[in-house]
């Protein structure tokens, strides 16, 4: 297996279209890791990321007869991207099936690259079945993202780059992983001239399924799985890419939301570029893999796979990135609603930066506040933080990890309704696409009354709802059946503490 790939890379005439890109090492990170950090920048492609290696590796390999006929694929951006600039080299034709909530800004660069472009589902897994139905019918060649033997060698030429810019040992590289395609390609070659190299895959947690399928020993298909890092959020890796991943890779890492979102930033301080949320997975898994190993003068390498994020999402990827990287703490404070309490409360806080406080009355014997704080040294100071306020007769719950809170109440905090009766508090998320939120309206149309809605968009391609929906005793089974025929994500809040604290 691995000669067969090693000669596919060495060979792989990528070269005509990609760029070898820098590998760069990153000062603020090292110094902030004692690690030698190195960033390999796979954003300064022609399409923003690394896939237009392996589509243009396949597409160069298609005889006359199956370029005249033209090539068919599916996908929400990155591979999309690279197969329309492939195609334009080539002189051949592309249909690209995208979903409906892929971002405006990938839809426009594909047309630009003179691709015909079909508009087809709400999920990739919808478009892709597409895709194959047009390919079966039109006779076209359908160009997989990931599961191919020549994408994987188109990929792997990551790896080759590396090996050859790095100037010495390399303890450990850090891959992001969606299909696998670029972990197989980078771990295949990795491995076969330096098997000392660790090769470790990172993957969002909220849709880990080359961890969940190396867990089982076999390929699983996860049955939900969410789209924040929309570039690898992959319900089932590629045949091929597992069975070179179970001899190839060392272990996969998984990465929450915050987390990623800190990675962002890490990137941009270093190289004044910013990563879409898949672009920044291997950083996060290469701090989270440096903490727990309490690794130090180390040489570690991580991929910045892709650029290609929409502006929108900007905002809310810096709002969680303080969370992520512990230099923002959010808490919920009881404290006494008389007057001068609060300026009690602002003296407990002494001289730590306030990035925001949210308070309304809605008692008249207790106040809660909503309150964010600047934080210098993590953790350690907010546990400090959190004791100080309890020594001080303050009680207090941290927030700075519950998703409603952070999604939501941060923006609603306006005082507790009276007189609402079985209230069911709900977060739903739904494709974001025109027409969407007045579609989700209605289906729940008017069998039960809506107490609480916070809607915010955040450029991605889910929406994120919350809702409060009074369902008397009687009609529980009815709403639960409701809710199954929505065929939606979503997530109960009943118990949640800052529902408890600010909403109800």
């Amino acid at each position: 297996m691995q000669n067969d790939y090693l000669k596919m890379i060495l060979k792989a005439p990528v070269y005509d279209i990609a760029r070898e890109t820098p590998l760069e090492q990153a000062p603020e990170l090292s110094h902030r890791l004692d690690n030698a950090v190195w960033i390999k920048r796979e954003d300064m492609q022609p399409v923003f990321s690394y896939k237009i290696r392996g589509a243009y590796n396949l597409m160069v390999s298609l005889s006359p007869a199956e370029r005249e006929k033209g090539v068919v694929t599916a996908s929400a951006g990155n591979h999309a991207q690279g197969v329309a600039m492939a195609a334009a080299k080539l002189q051949l034709g592309a249909t690209i099936v995208m979903p409906k909530t892929t971002p405006e800004i990938k839809i426009v660069a594909v047309r630009r690259l003179g691709a015909d472009i079909i508009l087809h589902g709400n999920t990739y897994d919808e478009a892709s079945e597409h895709a194959h139905t047009i390919a079966e019918k039109s006779g076209s060649t359908y160009i997989p993202p990931y599961d191919h033997p020549l994408v994987i060698a188109g990929q792997g030429t990551v790896g080759m780059e590396i090996l050859r810019q790095h100037p010495g040992h390399i303890d450990a590289i850090f891959v992001p992983v969606g299909g696998g395609g670029l972990i197989a390609g980078i771990g295949v070659y990795v491995k076969a001239l330096e098997p000392s190299i660790q090769v470790i895959g990172v993957e969002a947690e909220e849709a880990a399924s080359m961890q969940s399928a190396l867990a089982a020993g076999e390929r699983v298909m996860l049955e939900h799985i969410g789209i924040f890092a929309d570039g690898a959020a992959v319900r089932q890796v590629g045949e091929e890419t597992f069975r070179i991943a179970k001899h190839c890779v060392d272990e996969v890492l998984t990465v929450n939301i915050d987390e990623i979102c800190a990675a962002v930033k890490d990137i941009f301080e270093d190289t004044r570029a910013i990563a879409e949320p898949a672009g920044a997975l291997a950083i996060a898994g290469l701090k989270q893999w440096v903490k727990r190993e309490s690794a130090s003068g180390l040489d570690v390498v991580a991929i910045f796979s892709g650029a290609n994020v929409n502006f929108d999402r900007l905002r809310h990827i810096a709002e969680l990135a303080a969370l992520g990287e512990h230099r923002e703490a959010l808490i919920a404070t009881t404290i006494e609603e008389r007057p001068g309490s609060f300026r009690h409360f602002c003296h407990a806080l002494g001289a730590l930066a306030i990035t925001e406080f949210n308070y309304r009355f809605s008692d008249p014997e207790n106040a809660v506040v909503f309150t964010g704080i600047q934080l210098r040294h993590g953790d350690t100071e907010k546990a400090a933080l959190l004791e100080n306020l309890k020594e001080k007769g303050f009680k207090v719950i941290d927030i700075s990890s519950n998703e409603l809170a952070k999604m939501h109440v941060r923006y609603m905090v306006g005082g507790h309704a009276g007189g609402i009766s079985n209230e069911r508090l709900l977060r739903f998320e739904f494709p974001e696409r025109p027409g969407a939120l007045l579609h989700f309206l209605t289906q729940i149309g008017e069998r039960w009354n809506i107490s609480l809605f916070h809607y915010r968009n955040h450029g991605a391609a889910y929406g994120r709802v919350l809702m409060g929906i009074q369902v008397p005793p009687g009609d529980a089974a009815e709403f639960q059946t409701f809710l199954a025929d929505l065929n939606m994500e979503f997530v109960e809040e009943h118990d949640n503490p800052a529902y408890e604290l600010f909403l109800s």
